[in-house]
């Protein structure tokens, strides 16, 4: 029989919580919410080679999270060992915006619509926490899971100084819905943004839809990780109810 209490318990311990009550589930967009990912990494591949810089599109993966400026940047360290201008990610983030937006339009993520459909019928507030920009994808929101997410609650790469691995995207996401990190639970795809939420004291479940093994999850700061979002739909349920009824003896 599934069961994750050693995983909650693990994480109770690991963070000093007594206890996991979840009121809100923070949940990342591009690779969770949608299947994303492969259209993302095939933009940035070509908007930078054709800079004349070596890349690979696997390495975008890794970068997943983080905010356009972002990722800029560390292209851009790496190759010429400084900081793009603001005029340089403008200019670059916008062309492979639009790179984006000529491929085939992106699929809900299977697994996405059955596992926000259990989150709202436990009562939990859904927050969108998103490293991306991409109106495309952030537009179809309102369509694709119809008053799942409220326009007040959804934290974007414009709503933070920081991007993920920082905190800040789930602690911002927590103080919209009104809810301590105690309370809190997110969903996430990629270690950059499952180690962002953790380190926000968030109980954070990562699904691995990408290329990325399990590990790199779990080395990030995942408390449990599900190898698709099928499957954490099917267990989702389960899990939210054994944080209800799981906690340490003081």
């Amino acid at each position: 029989m599934t069961t994750f209490v050693s995983q909650i318990e693990c994480f109770l311990k690991k963070h000093h919580y007594k206890a996991v009550k979840p009121l809100a589930a923070l949940i990342d967009m591009d690779g969770t919410l949608y299947d994303s990912m492969r259209n993302h990494s095939a933009a940035w591949y070509r908007m930078i080679t054709e800079l004349g810089i070596d890349a690979t599109q696997e390495e975008f993966y890794m970068y997943e999270g983080r905010t356009g400026a972002s990722t800029i940047n560390i292209i851009f360290q790496r190759t010429y060992g400084r900081d793009a201008t603001p005029e340089d990610i403008e200019e670059l983030y916008h062309r492979k915006t639009v790179y984006f937006s000529e491929l085939p339009p992106v699929k809900l993520m299977p697994g996405a619509p059955e596992m926000v459909r259990v989150l709202m019928e436990s009562g939990i507030k859904r927050v969108l926490v998103t490293g991306s920009g991409q109106t495309s994808l952030i537009n179809r929101i309102n369509e694709d899971f119809p008053n799942a997410f409220s326009p007040e609650l959804r934290v974007t790469s414009r709503d933070v100084s920081h991007g993920k691995p920082h905190p800040e995207p789930f602690i911002r996401a927590m103080q919209l819905a009104g809810v301590r990190p105690s309370q809190s639970i997110a969903i996430e795809n990629a270690p950059l943004g499952v180690k962002s939420a953790s380190d926000a004291g968030a109980f954070t479940i990562a699904v691995t839809t990408g290329p990325i093994p399990r590990e790199a999850m779990i080395d990030a700061g995942a408390a449990v990780v599900f190898s698709s979002m099928e499957e954490c739909a099917e267990n989702i349920h389960l899990l939210i109810y054994e944080l209800l009824t799981t906690s340490l003896k003081s």
